[in-house]
C-alpha cells in the first residue's frame, strides 16, 4: 500500500466539510463502514459534506492524493455495495456519505425531479403528493430511507409493474479518464455553466430558469419495460442489474462514479386502487394467473407481490416490530429505528458481557406483547393456502380483476378476496417486512445455526416453475427457506439459513448452478455489491466508466487493485 500523510488528509478533509463532519473514530466509523447485511472494512476517515461543491472538492482531494473513493449514501444496500469489503486493498480509502446533501427540484411540473446525492425516496414521495404524482419506488425502498441517486445506480427494481428498474440517461457526474484526470460531466440536460464549480453552485441554488432546461430525446425512466414485461413467453427475463439495455452513465454504474444529480421521471396516481388478496395451494395456478394478466389484461396491475406460507409465519413472528413500527408510527420513523438499532449493537460490542445482536434480542421481546397484528381474513388464508399473491389493480382494471378472478376460480384451485383500506395496508406491508425475518431469526439463534444464503433471482418471462423444488441432498442441509417476491416481473427473493456446520459458500454455488440452467439471472435487482460475481456486461462496465479503477473498487468481485492489476 502506498503512504499517504494521513494527519495531513485528514486536515484537508476537515477544512474542506468542518472539524464536526468528519468522522475517524473506529466506533463511530462502524455504521458506515459496515454494510446493512453484508461486507465490511476500514476507512481513513468518513466524510459528510453539506454541498456539491463539498463533495467536488472532497473528490479532488482523494485523485491527488491517490486514495479510493467510496461515495455512499443511505448506505441500505443489501449486498455491499457502498462500503468497504476486507482491509486487502491497495490504496486507503475515504467514504464521502453524502446524506446532507438532500435536496430536491422539480422540474417540468411535477413530471420531473432532480434528485442529489443523498436525497431519499421517501423525501421524494412527500415533495409529489401535491402534483398526486409518485417516484419509481413508494413501498419497500422508500420505508428503509434509500436514496434516489443509490437506486439509479444499482438499477434497482422495486414492486411496481409498470415501472421497471430505476434508469435515466440524465445525471451530473464525476469522471477519472484513462490518464487519471478528472472532470465534471453535465448530462442532465440542463445547462448551468461552464466550469465544475459554476455547474455545480447553479445547480444547488436553483440558479437557472426553465429556458435552461432541454428535454433531449433521452430517457429519464425505462419506458419500454410496461411492454417488455407484457411478452410472457420470452426466454429472457425482464430486468436484471447486468442487462445491457440498463447500463448507461450514472445508471447501474455501482459507483463507479461519482453521482452528484439524476433527473427522473415521475408517475400519476391512479384515481382507484383496490387490492386483490389471492390464495392457492397450486404454484402453477399462479403461473396461469401471470400469464392471462399480462397478456390479455387491457391494464397492467399496480404490483403484485408473493409471499409463501412459511415466510408469511416467519414475518408474523420475526419481522412484527417492523410492521408495528411503520403501522403506528409510519415509515419516516423507520431510518431513525434502524440508526437506533446500530447505536446499540455498538455499544454492546464493546462492553463484553452483552450479547450480539442486543437490539434484536430486545425488540424481539417486545413485540411478543402485542396481541395478533393481521387480519382475520389474511389468517383464513394462511391456514388454507400455501402460496399467497397480493395483487394491486387501479381504475380500469379493478373491474378487470374481478371478473377474471371470479370466472378462473370457479374452476381453478384457490380464491380471493378484496380488501379493506385497512386490509390492504396490512397485507402489503406485512410482505414488505418479510425480508427482515430470516435476520432477525438467524440473530436470535446463532450459535446454533450456520450462515445465512439471500438469492436475488430473475426468472425468463416463459419459465412456469417458478416455485423452487430442490434435490433432498441439497434441500436437507437447510434450517429455513424463505420465499417471497415480485411475481409479475418474475424477480423472487430466496432466503435461506444453513444448518450448523454446512458450507455456505460451497451451498450457495450449488444453488446458482440450478438456476444458471434455468436461464435464469441474478442479481435481479440488488445489484452485485461485494456478495455477487459481476458478469462481464457489468465488469466491462465498470472498466469503461473507471479505467484506473479509482471509485469503488472490487465491486462485483472484481480487482481492488489500481489500474485493475
Amino acid at each position: 500500500m502506498h503512504t499517504i500523510d494521513k494527519i495531513k488528509i485528514i486536515d484537508d478533509l476537515k477544512t474542506i466539510c468542518g472539524k464536526k463532519h468528519i468522522i475517524t473514530a473506529d466506533w463511530r466509523k462502524q455504521r458506515y463502514c459496515k454494510g446493512w447485511r453484508y461486507g465490511e472494512g476500514d476507512a481513513i476517515a468518513v466524510a459528510k459534506p453539506g454541498t456539491l461543491l463539498e463533495i467536488w472538492e472532497l473528490i479532488k482531494l482523494c485523485v491527488k492524493n491517490d486514495i479510493i473513493i467510496i461515495i455512499q449514501a443511505a448506505n441500505t444496500g443489501l449486498t455491499g455495495g457502498s462500503t468497504p469489503y476486507g482491509n486487502d486493498y491497495d490504496r486507503e480509502i475515504i467514504i464521502i456519505n453524502s446524506m446532507r446533501v438532500n435536496s430536491i427540484h422539480i422540474i417540468n411540473n411535477g413530471n420531473q425531479i432532480i434528485g442529489f446525492s443523498g436525497s431519499t425516496l421517501f423525501g421524494l414521495e412527500k415533495k409529489l403528493e401535491k402534483f398526486n404524482r409518485e417516484p419509481h419506488s413508494v413501498i419497500g425502498s422508500s420505508c428503509i430511507g434509500a436514496s434516489i441517486v443509490g437506486g439509479v445506480c444499482n438499477n434497482s427494481g422495486g414492486a411496481l409493474v409498470k415501472r421497471g428498474p430505476a434508469y435515466t440517461e440524465l445525471s451530473l457526474y464525476a469522471q477519472v479518464d484513462t490518464d487519471g484526470k478528472l472532470s465534471l460531466v453535465n448530462k442532465l440536460g440542463i445547462n448551468l455553466g461552464d466550469s465544475p464549480e459554476e455547474i455545480l453552485t447553479n445547480l444547488e441554488t436553483k440558479n437557472y430558469a426553465e429556458s435552461d432546461i432541454d428535454f433531449p430525446n433521452k430517457s429519464a425512466s425505462d419506458k419500454e419495460y410496461k411492454d417488455r414485461i407484457r411478452r410472457v413467453d420470452a426466454k429472457t427475463p425482464a430486468r436484471f442489474n447486468a442487462d445491457k439495455r440498463r447500463l448507461n452513465g450514472a445508471s447501474g454504474c455501482a459507483g463507479k462514479l461519482g453521482v452528484f444529480a439524476v433527473r427522473l421521471d415521475t408517475y400519476q396516481k391512479p384515481k382507484r386502487s383496490a387490492v386483490f388478496y389471492v390464495g392457492s395451494n397450486n404454484p402453477l395456478v399462479f403461473s396461469q394467473i401471470r400469464r392471462d394478466i399480462l397478456s390479455k389484461f387491457k391494464n397492467l396491475p399496480d404490483s403484485g407481490e408473493y409471499l409463501h406460507r412459511d415466510c408469511y409465519d416467519a414475518a408474523k413472528k420475526y419481522s412484527k416490530d417492523t410492521f408495528l413500527a411503520i403501522d403506528k408510527m409510519g415509515p419516516s420513523f423507520i431510518p431513525k429505528l434502524f440508526e437506533f438499532k446500530r447505536r446499540i449493537d455498538i455499544f454492546a460490542k464493546k462492553i463484553n458481557f452483552l450479547p450480539s445482536k442486543l437490539s434484536d434480542k430486545i425488540m424481539q421481546i417486545l413485540s411478543k406483547i402485542w396481541p395478533n397484528h393481521l387480519p382475520e381474513r389474511m389468517e383464513n388464508y394462511r391456514e388454507k393456502y400455501e402460496h399467497h399473491w397480493i395483487i394491486e389493480m387501479s381504475d380500469d382494471g379493478i373491474n378487470e380483476g374481478i371478473e377474471y378472478f371470479e370466472k378462473f376460480f370457479a374452476s381453478n384451485d384457490g380464491n380471493f378476496f378484496i380488501c379493506t383500506k385497512k386490509e390492504s395496508e396490512k397485507a402489503l406491508l406485512h410482505r414488505f417486512v418479510a425480508a427482515s425475518a430470516v435476520g432477525r431469526y438467524h440473530a436470535l439463534n446463532e450459535q446454533n445455526l450456520g450462515g445465512v444464503i439471500s438469492l436475488d433471482i430473475a426468472f425468463s418471462r416463459n419459465e412456469k416453475n417458478w416455485f423452487e423444488k430442490l434435490p433432498n441432498n441439497i434441500n436437507d442441509l437447510f434450517e429455513m427457506k424463505l420465499y417471497y417476491g415480485h411475481l409479475f416481473c418474475h424477480v423472487l427473493h430466496h432466503n435461506y439459513i444453513v444448518k450448523k456446520g454446512v458450507d455456505t459458500e460451497s451451498l450457495k454455488q450449488k444453488l446458482l448452478e440450478i438456476y444458471d440452467r434455468m436461464g435464469a439471472e441474478y442479481p435481479a435487482e440488488h445489484n452485485v455489491g461485494h456478495e455477487y460475481i459481476a458478469k462481464s456486461t457489468l465488469s466491462n462496465f465498470y472498466r469503461e466508466l473507471d479505467p484506473t479503477n479509482r471509485f469503488n473498487p472490487g465491486i462485483g468481485r472484481t480487482s481492488k487493485l489500481k489500474d485493475w492489476k
